[in-house]
């Protein structure tokens, strides 16, 4: 998966670049991240491609704004991928290199504070997510399959994003668990320096 393609999906309604961003932070950051500068761009290369055509429109707030918008090729574009089948296994996650590297520190109450604010932040994102789900059921009701199409298939990528990131924070809590467990052991050889990998353990 691709911003190109993220770009597309937004663009079935025409918008400008900073709808997009609002976008992101609003509706899919559960999934997917992006800024201007990465936004722009590539909204330029899909024009440039033939995939978005725009046009500029007076703003009533400020200077004039560019709308940007599918055209036919575009609407294929993202029909193809679409119905590519499941995009897997192009996830990356910058905090989980950090600590696969973390040893490097060499300071294991420096790795506990480090989860202590990741699981912070990933509680409150969390938390944030609930509240769209209230929010929703308390306006359509919890019978999502009586949402409208638009609703119903944005409603399961809410529900994935709760599962996926209440998973991340039950993971600090038992990363956690372990760090105080290994605090309270007497050092072992790793703990004076010897470095040893996960290979090198089996």
């Amino acid at each position: 998966m691709s911003l190109k393609h993220i770009l597309l999906g937004l663009l079935r309604e025409p918008a400008t670049g900073y709808d997009l961003k609002a976008a992101f932070n609003e509706s899919i950051s559960h999934f997917w991240s992006a800024e201007l500068g990465q936004i722009y761009p590539t909204l330029r290369r899909l024009e440039d491609a033939g995939l978005l055509h725009s046009r500029v429109e007076p703003s009533e707030k400020g200077p004039n704004r560019r709308v940007y918008s599918l055209t036919d090729e575009g609407r294929e574009e993202l029909l193809e991928w679409l119905r590519g089948g499941p995009v897997v296994g192009v996830e990356r996650f910058a905090y989980l290199a950090q600590v696969f590297f973390m040893d490097t520190v060499g300071d294991l109450h420096e790795t506990r504070a480090f989860m202590a604010a990741l699981r912070q932040r990933l509680n409150e994102w969390l938390a944030r997510l609930r509240a769209i789900e209230a929010d929703i059921n308390g306006t359509y009701g919890n019978a999502p399959e009586h949402y409208p199409d638009a609703g119903f298939h944005q409603f399961a990528t809410l529900r994935m994003g709760i599962r996926s990131i209440g998973s991340k924070v039950e993971w600090c809590d038992e990363t956690l668990a372990a760090i105080d467990r290994r605090l309270t052991m007497a050092p072992s050889a790793d703990d004076t320096g010897e470095c040893r990998t996960l290979e090198e353990t089996r």
